[in-house]
């Protein structure tokens, strides 16, 4: 599996689990953007967001072009 296939897999889980985590306990909004230490979503958008942004740069490289 290519870099870029095992980015693509983490983040599609990583959005299985929070639609689930979702679905189960309803998200706040400062869950979501200020969760406090230990919280499920401690963590998520920075994780999510830097290996999207990963995804994008590879991709970019892939094609010779830049952002």
């Amino acid at each position: 599996m290519s870099d870029k296939q095992a980015m693509i897999k983490e983040l599609l889980e990583m959005q299985r689990k929070f639609i689930a985590y979702e679905h189960e306990n309803g998200v706040e909004m400062k869950d979501y953007f200020m969760p406090e230490t230990g919280h499920p979503l401690d963590g998520y958008r920075k994780t999510f967001n830097d290996l999207a942004i990963k995804l994008v740069d590879v991709a970019h490289e892939e094609v010779g072009s830049h952002r």
